[in-house]
């Protein structure tokens, strides 16, 4: 199964591509998609559809697992990030109705089989499940490697993180 994980962000979004079979996974390829606050809202949006469905065409996910988001101190953020996640949601939609989401505290589990790992913890883990010699980088392309991973891990009980 190819697997899309995508950690929402308006400035950064994060992606990483893995083949799963059963607990073995490979990675495919990871990034981010980059947007500037120099340009305004709707075209920082509309930069990450593109992106989006750029990603979908070139990839053909079987199913795509999003970090669920948290609501942050700052309200603007919060709503800026949330129109992002919509917009992701929608170019994705657009091409399957297979979409699920984690929680943070999921996907450290699943990855690390800690709910209170730290970033470093989670990102040494991706490194070593995929047999690769790098950590990811960005950092947002590496929480969207292990959303993937989560995602592969929730095995045949992944129904019940559907998004609906």
């Amino acid at each position: 199964m190819r697997i899309l994980g995508i950690d929402p962000g308006l400035a950064t979004m994060g992606w990483g591509v893995i083949e799963a079979n059963g607990y073995k996974e490979k990675l495919v390829q990871y990034g981010a998609l980059l947007t500037y606050p120099r340009d305004t809202f709707p075209t920082r949006l509309q930069s990450l559809l593109v992106g989006m469905r750029g990603l979908i065409q070139t990839f053909k996910p079987d199913e795509i697992a999003f970090e669920e988001l948290f609501f942050s101190k700052n309200v603007t953020t919060g709503i800026q990030v949330g129109g992002a996640r919509g917009v992701a949601l929608v170019a994705c939609r657009e091409y399957t109705d297979r979409l699920f989401e984690y929680t943070p505290m999921q996907v450290k589990q699943a990855v690390v089989g800690y709910g209170g790992a730290d970033k470093h913890q989670v990102q040494m883990m991706v490194k070593m499940l995929l047999g690769i010699s790098e950590i990811p980088r960005p950092d947002d392309a590496a929480d969207a490697v292990a959303i993937a991973i989560c995602h592969a891990h929730a095995g045949a009980g992944r129904e019940q993180f559907l998004i609906k």
